[in-house]
């Protein structure tokens, strides 16, 4: 998925209200009624897996900022509509220290001797000997499903558990302490509320969390691996669906059918654009017809359970072979790809893949009679005259956001060194405008992008994404075979669901 580069701070989140103008008050007698004769909860859970990495990302974060409080919080619900909310997922950097996945969390790191101590502080669960278990649709566990309460939380994630109710206390004393504090801020703005406004420190703390992700180690990159594999089953499920889909929505709902399936969910919006559609660059409307004779640009990816994001695209020809014209553009695309690619190898500049794939991109269009000046003119700096049919840079930083580390130094990102064991993406793509009277008719409405996952190593790089044809011969072959070959939509890598 191209890398915007911009954020902005959510408002603070409504609350999600415990009960709803249609909902009826319950008799004292239903509620005596209610909270008697259940079984104990069962005993605590077991540990979460991978808890080691964990441990050891707070201790390298402790190890960053030695005597000093660090404040990290996950975020709430947020309203859809109303009284409806989106599926909820975790603050990136929480998850990322603790593994916890529920709302409303709060990492405390507290210093002491020899680095910090972690306190997690979450949701109480009163059992059902409290009538909140049913009477409230925002928390109860009868309404959404049961917390793993304060005793539960410290046993899975190994960490010291309080409650909620428990942290207003607990942070002023903090404040009467009088410690050096940082907070990761536009997450909660509640809790940003309760500490005064220190700008840089608290930039430095988020830039320090976005740096720690640059480097995957082996469990991180094993992940991302599982998300790809998905996503190529993702997209043979639309491939074999395609002979029969009519718009680019059955495209959507059948490759995230796959990330409900086999993930949390989809990294982002997918992108499912037909036609001309592929020319606008974050075209996720996806309600446009699929027309035999044009192409399809599918950018797409799984978010693995672990939250870590696959991000891929292949342009593929809805009617099976590309037309000599949709030949000839991705082919060039495909060249400055293997460009990008040759760059992709440790000390080299994060930005020289994406100098590669526009030189080879700039002469390509000359060649083609598009670009109107010679590709050298166009290269320079000050000009930059490609971007008018090639927008968007070739790589960002993937993991558990698709556009991973993105408050890291632009030193150590984007004017920075490509590092063993980085993740990124190569996604160079072409896009000519229906009414860009400097192309030729025959190029008008083609839209092309081949985006691959990239992790770099000691002596160079492996593309994560390999095993998903992009040679335009191989990806008609792919498509035969799949259309060729019964539905696997409920199959996974382990088997039929």
């Amino acid at each position: 998925m191209l890398d915007v580069r911009t954020k902005t701070t959510d408002p603070t989140p409504a609350e999600v209200p415990a009960t709803a103008s249609h909902d009826q008050g319950p008799p004292q007698a239903l509620l005596d009624f209610m909270i008697t004769e259940w079984e104990p909860r069962a005993g605590l859970p077991a540990p979460l897996e991978g808890l080691e990495h964990f441990r050891a990302r707070r201790e390298a974060l402790s190890q960053r900022f030695p005597g000093e409080v660090l404040i990290v919080a996950t975020g709430h619900e947020k309203i859809r509509a109303n009284d409806t909310t989106y599926r909820f997922r975790p603050g990136t950097d929480f998850y990322y220290l603790t593994g916890n996945r529920e709302p409303d969390g709060v990492l405390v790191l507290t210093p002491e001797a020899g680095g910090h101590a972690a306190r997690l502080y979450v949701e109480p669960n009163p059992g059902k000997g409290d009538k909140t278990f049913f009477t409230d649709r925002a928390k109860g566990e009868l309404w959404v499903g049961a917390r793993l309460g304060v005793p539960e939380s410290a046993a899975r994630y190994g960490i010291e558990a309080r409650g909620l109710p428990e942290l207003e206390a607990d942070l002023g004393a903090l404040r009467e302490a009088v410690k050096p504090l940082r907070v990761l801020r536009g997450i909660d703005p509640q809790l940003d509320a309760q500490f005064e406004v220190a700008q840089e420190r608290d930039a430095e703390f988020a830039t320090a969390l976005s740096e720690l992700r640059l480097i995957k180690d082996a469990y991180e990159i094993g992940e991302l691996e599982k998300a790809v594999a998905a996503t190529k089953r993702g997209f043979e499920d639309v491939l074999r669906a395609l002979p029969g889909s009519r718009t680019e929505r059955h495209v959507e709902g059948t490759f995230n059918l796959r990330a409900r399936v086999e993930g949390n969910d989809v990294g982002y919006g997918t992108i499912a654009a037909a036609g001309a559609h592929a020319c606008t660059l974050h075209w996720t409307r996806n309600d446009g017809a699929l027309r035999h004779g044009e192409l399809l640009l599918l950018d797409a990816g799984v978010e693995a359970v672990s939250l870590y994001t696959a991000d891929i695209t292949r342009t593929v020809p809805i009617g099976g072979r590309f037309s000599p014209a949709q030949r000839e553009i991705y082919e060039l695309v495909l060249e400055s790809q293997r460009a990008a690619f040759a760059e992709c190898a440790p000390g080299n500049d994060f930005l020289a893949p994406n100098a590669a794939a526009m030189k080879v991109l700039a002469h390509g269009l000359e060649r083609l009679g598009i670009l109107p000046m010679p590709a050298e003119e166009a290269l320079v700096e000050t000009n930059q005259f490609y971007k008018r049919y090639s927008l968007h840079g070739v790589s960002h930083m993937l993991g558990l956001d698709v556009h991973d580390c993105a408050k890291a130094r632009e030193e150590n990102y984007r004017y920075g060194k490509l590092q063993s064991g980085m993740v990124l993406t190569v996604e160079p793509g072409l896009y000519f405008q229906l009414d860009d009277r400097t192309v030729p008719q025959r190029y008008r409405g083609i839209g092309v992008r081949i985006e691959d996952d990239v992790v770099i190593t000691e002596d160079g790089h492996r593309v994560l994404s390999e095993d998903i044809p992009r040679e335009s011969g191989d990806v008609e072959r792919w498509m035969r075979a799949c259309a060729a070959s019964p539905s696997s939509l409920f199959a996974t890598a382990d088997g039929p669901v």
